[in-house]
């Protein structure tokens, strides 16, 4: 037996994008950004950037792309990641990382300063499961 869980804590990096697809369920894109910062032994401070592309599925893709706003400071639980290698218009071969979020959730507050994509002032930390057998009744709102 195997197993793979991915955690990604980052910012979005554009709104999403919702579409529903030939039965109706609804699907969210999002782009989301981990950045690195560390000092080099010369001293210098270095900075990277990984860019995750996330798919959400059902209920989770219509609140995420009701609520999460470019900027929003996010945390995604995946299960099923895909590396995908292309040459860039460029010329240099670059990676893209594609997820499928099992949940979602979103961090900190709407006025916190990540955009205005909070839930409701005063709540954080709500989580949303992609998950077949999540109960839509549960959700806070």
């Amino acid at each position: 037996m195997s197993y793979q869980q991915l955690i990604i804590v980052g910012n979005v990096g554009r709104d999403p994008e919702l579409r529903y697809v030939g039965s109706g369920v609804a699907v969210t894109d999002i782009s989301v950004a981990v950045a690195k910062k560390w000092t080099d032994a010369q001293g210098n401070k270095q900075e990277t950037t990984t860019w995750y592309k996330v798919t959400c599925w059902r209920k989770t893709a219509e609140i995420v792309a009701q609520y999460v706003r470019k900027g929003k400071q996010v945390l995604v639980s995946a299960s099923q990641i895909e590396v995908e290698s292309y040459q860039a218009r460029d010329g240099q071969n670059r990676v893209q990382i594609k997820v499928t979020a099992d949940s979602v959730q979103l961090l900190g507050t709407r006025g916190d300063g990540n955009g205005d994509g909070g839930v409701e002032d005063g709540q954080t930390d709500a989580v949303y499961s992609s998950k077949p057998d999540n109960n839509d009744a549960d959700i806070p709102f």
